[in-house]
């Protein structure tokens, strides 16, 4: 029998592979439809979840910028840990820590995140970004201070999510207006 013998089977042999093929092909291009919106759902699904964490770390900023020290509070993690010079363990530590930035008179601290990256399952979340501290000299002029912050923020059981670790450093070198517009832009939280 040779390959063409197939489309002339007198009993429709030929005609019923083919169908099932055709059947088969129908099938695999449903399941591949299926696994596109699936992936393209996780993907707007994580979209999501970067807005409400970058929102977060929006309104954790706004915290200290409004000099709100139980609102920063309300931010951590009861296990929370920062990393400066050294390091402050849970709640209590971090916020003897910054009193300084809530105190009337004291610093100025704003940061935005420029970066905003969230684990597949959704329950571990990185920001990234810019901060500038505003002090004053000792004539009183103000000095601007920027650097880089790193925050990762967990979902807890409740749904919230929560600061666990945070991390900066000092700037390299001059912000560049980019950096310094981030600062100053209209939020849509």
């Amino acid at each position: 029998m040779n390959r063409f013998s197939l489309f002339h089977n007198p009993d429709g042999e030929a005609l019923r592979v083919a169908l099932s093929y055709t059947q088969g092909m129908v099938k695999f291009a449903h399941f591949a439809t299926l696994i596109l919106v699936a992936i393209t759902a996780s993907a707007d699904e994580i979209s999501d979840v970067e807005a409400d964490v970058r929102c977060q770390e929006i309104a954790f900023s706004r915290s200290a910028e409004n000099k709100n020290i139980e609102s920063f509070r309300s931010f951590l993690d009861s296990d929370a840990r920062f990393v400066g010079r050294s390091v402050d363990r849970g709640p209590d530590e971090i916020t003897t820590a910054w009193e300084i930035f809530f105190a009337e008179e004291g610093p100025a601290i704003k940061w935005r995140p420029q970066f905003v990256e969230v684990l597949e399952d959704g329950m571990l979340a990185l920001t990234r970004g810019p901060y500038r501290v505003i002090s004053k000299d000792d004539d009183g002029k103000p000095v601007e201070h920027w650097g880089t912050f790193n925050s990762i923020w967990r979902k807890n059981v409740g749904g919230r999510w929560r600061v666990v670790f945070d991390a900066g450093s000092d700037a390299a070198k001059p912000p560049n207006e980019e950096t310094k517009a981030l600062l100053e832009q209209e939020e849509i939280c």
